[in-house]
């Protein structure tokens, strides 16, 4: 539910400051630039992935970055920011449960090389799971179709590059989502020895099948006789601009891409038969994916150990300098104050000696200086 909902909070902030950034068009130049890199790094991470946690989460990351790109489109794209914002709660938290159904039915088992066939004895997570995923890429009259088709017209009527951009994740997410339900659910079984996949109980399945109710009705719902754009006018403004291409165009050329996406999967992952282990050799670009595109290990090469290096850096100059010269200082006070304390010892006869061969040695100056 996190995954679903809470992680798009930002998306929020951005649309709720729009007064901000309609008046800074390079702030959203910048907003659209992050979108359409987090939407297509996203979705090249999910199409890796075999893991079905992390597939969705990049997913996730993938959609959030659709959200991006039309909250910096401005006022163009404010309200299906929202509208998508809303609709992919409903179906990506479906999507999540409907993993964690199948993850209780395997054992705990997340690779989906070791799933398959699944749709035979876990019915209700195959049908909601499957209404979650074709919300996602946009199939109508489901609601990703009413949302994520509008944030393509809007990114086209700004510019070709980020319509193509917009287009290109499309295709992505029809290719990832359909390659997670036909690993998941289709093709013949791939269980470990031991594994008795069953149906998920009923305090698991009725919030999927309420969910998936959501993620085929909540599009038409919030879109709908401009509702939305009736209920956010005030706040975020509204403007369509008139794009190269008409509407019926726009959702032609979408579901088209959508559909490149899906055959490509059948090809892949329904066609052929789909290994247990993952093969070894891999394209450069999936072996990227898989190691998350290696943000990892540059976000530990650029910021990690330049980080670490400073942090110790500065402690030695802590430890060393600025404590070094306080504590010095201290410890040379202490040695001065305990060479000097050793004159006070106490005795009278070491005082009289004192103050007699101080005596003297008035004496003797005084002599001097009056020959």
């Amino acid at each position: 539910i996190h995954a679903a909902t809470m992680v798009t909070a930002g998306v929020y902030l951005v649309c709720r400051s729009n007064p901000i950034f309609d008046l800074a068009p390079d702030a959203q130049l910048a907003v659209i630039i992050v979108g359409v890199v987090t939407l297509l790094a996203g979705g090249i991470i999910a199409s890796a992935k075999d893991d079905i946690k992390k597939s969705l989460a990049g997913s996730t990351m993938s959609a959030i970055g659709y959200m991006m790109l039309a909250a910096g489109l401005g006022p163009d794209g404010y309200v299906w920011a929202i509208a998508f914002f809303l609709a992919h709660g409903f179906f990506k938290a479906g999507l999540f449960l409907g993993a964690g159904s199948v993850m209780h039915g395997m054992n705990d088992e997340v690779n989906m090389r070791r799933f398959g066939g699944l749709q035979f004895v876990m019915k209700i997570t195959a049908v909601t799971f499957g209404l979650g995923y074709l919300a996602i890429i946009g199939i109508p009259p489901l609601a990703g179709y009413f949302t994520k088709d509008h944030i393509i017209e809007a990114a086209l009527a700004r510019s070709p590059w980020i319509g193509a951009a917009a287009l290109i994740g499309a295709g992505l997410t029809a290719f990832y989502m359909s390659r997670m339900w036909f690993m998941t659910f289709a093709g013949k079984s791939r269980w470990a020895d031991g594994a008795h996949p069953h149906e998920s109980p009923w305090s698991m399945t009725v919030p999927m099948m309420i969910l998936a109710v959501g993620s085929v009705a909540s599009g038409w719902l919030l879109v709908r006789g401009g509702a939305l754009e009736s209920w956010l006018e005030p706040v975020t403004g509204f403007a369509e601009s008139e794009g190269p291409l008409s509407k019926v165009a726009v959702t032609a050329l979408t579901l088209t891409v959508v559909a490149v996406g899906i055959i490509a999967a059948v090809v892949l992952y329904l066609r052929r038969p789909v290994p247990t282990e993952a093969p070894a050799g891999i394209p450069v670009l999936t072996r990227a994916a898989r190691r998350d595109l290696y943000g990892d290990a540059l976000n530990e090469a650029i910021f990690m150990r330049p980080g670490q290096w400073l942090t110790r850096s500065l402690v030695w100059v802590d430890t060393r300098v600025i404590d070094g010269a306080v504590n010095g200082l201290a410890a040379g006070l202490g040695g001065l104050s305990s060479r000097a304390r050793r004159v006070q010892t106490g005795y009278t006869r070491s005082y009289s000696l004192v103050m007699l061969s101080g005596a003297v040695i008035a004496l003797v100056l005084l002599l001097a200086v009056g020959r």
